[in-house]
């Protein structure tokens, strides 16, 4: 009975070892699936977040306000240069 026990044996850990490659494959594609969906939407994200920018510079161009630098571009000096943008007092 020890020759059958030993079959049953390599058969279960052959049966395991299938069940667990199945499951990692499994989960291998669901993160690769959640990390395409996130990186498309950081994406749409900086699409968005550009055409608002350029929102912003049409209405400061048709403002008459095209000398003063926005505020983004100023917060990116200031973060190049290592230094924290002014902000008034109040505002968070």
């Amino acid at each position: 009975m020890d020759g059958q026990d030993s079959g049953d044996n390599k058969q279960s850990t052959a049966d395991m070892t299938q069940f667990v490659q199945t499951l990692l494959q499994q989960m291998q594609n669901r993160f690769q699936t959640m990390s395409d969906s996130i990186v498309q939407k950081i994406d749409e994200m900086g699409d968005r977040i550009n055409e608002l920018e350029q929102s912003i510079n049409d209405l400061r161009t048709d403002m008459g306000v095209e000398g003063s630098p926005s505020p983004l571009s100023t917060s990116k000096k200031a973060v190049e240069a290592n230094i924290e943008p002014k902000t008034e007092e109040g505002s968070a």
